[in-house]
């Protein structure tokens, strides 16, 4: 069983429920109360999404011999499962396309409560889950802004959108929260696997100006997040305990100064891979908090 969930990367898609946390937030804050058989159907939408992108990820890069070469961490290069095990890969593609279909069934049925407004925004995120690790991780824009756009704007939006069936300028305010965060946890993460992406391949920004400099497009991203709190509560968009977001600062400071500091010293930059994960998570968490409390 942990070998047929391994391409899942379970431990991961709490990341998922963490996001989705923010448009419900979002939908309370702005309508007083949801459907919460709504809410439960947009969680396991969100969460199959996560699975999707994860089990395709993990059987293309078994397929193109990139978790083979790639030095591992806790934070990147795969689950290992199929290494171990390569006569699962079936069994990963079939996982991340039933979970590919769970998605896209759950997005069907808020096209039908709502109307087709949530059309454009379910196609964009069922081509992210596919297209990322097929074509994205190859072109170093869209391979640094597609996590960003799946799990911010998409999912706080879709969410949103799902409990209240409009969209609204408060939830896109707020995705753009995890759409900095996420962009950056993919970017960090992706400083371990330079030289196994360089020879598959890839192209992302680590590889095209190196380590070193990407630092300094993570270190703008992550204040982008924090920005994006303090001018939603200073124009009106966000209540003013979402300012409970800020709090992860504490983590951000020496996550900054790591990743100037070990940026090609992958060893001692591990302990700012993770603090870069607790940020992911509690940051658009408290955001959400802030955004519950009426």
């Amino acid at each position: 069983m942990k070998n047929i969930l391994g391409p899942m990367r379970l431990p991961f898609v709490v990341l998922a429920p963490a996001c989705v946390l923010v448009g419900l937030g979002t939908a309370l804050w702005t309508k007083g109360a949801v459907n919460w058989l709504h809410f439960v159907l947009v969680l396991i939408g969100a969460i199959a999404a996560h699975i999707s992108v994860n089990a395709f990820n993990e059987y293309y890069d078994f397929k193109t011999g990139l978790d083979a070469r790639t030095q591992k961490t806790p934070f990147s290069g795969g689950s290992g499962t199929l290494q171990a095990h390569p006569e699962l890969a079936p069994a990963a593609l079939a996982t991340a396309l039933i979970a590919f279909a769970i998605t896209g069934l759950i997005g069907l049925y808020f096209v039908w409560i709502w109307g087709w407004e949530l059309i454009p925004l379910g196609v964009v995120g069922l081509f992210l889950l596919y297209g990322y690790t097929v074509w994205m991780a190859y072109n170093p824009l869209l391979c640094l802004l597609a996590p960003g756009l799946g799990f911010g704007v998409l999912m706080v939006l879709g969410t949103h959108f799902a409990l209240t069936g409009e969209y609204s300028w408060i939830a896109f305010i707020a995705s753009l929260v995890p759409f900095f965060l996420v962009s950056d946890l993919l970017l960090l993460n992706q400083f371990p696997d330079v030289e196994a992406d360089k020879a598959i391949g890839r192209r992302h920004f680590p590889i095209l100006l190196g380590r070193k400099a990407s630092g300094y497009i993570y270190i703008a991203f992550l204040l982008a997040a924090y920005v994006a709190i303090v001018f939603g509560v200073i124009f009106g968009y966000l209540p003013t305990f979402s300012l409970l977001g800020l709090l992860t600062l504490v983590l951000a400071v020496p996550v900054i100064r790591g990743v100037l500091r070990y940026a090609d010293d992958i060893p001692n930059l591990i302990p700012s891979l993770g603090q870069n994960v607790l940020i992911n998570l509690l940051t658009p968490v408290l955001v959400a908090v802030g955004l519950f409390i009426r």
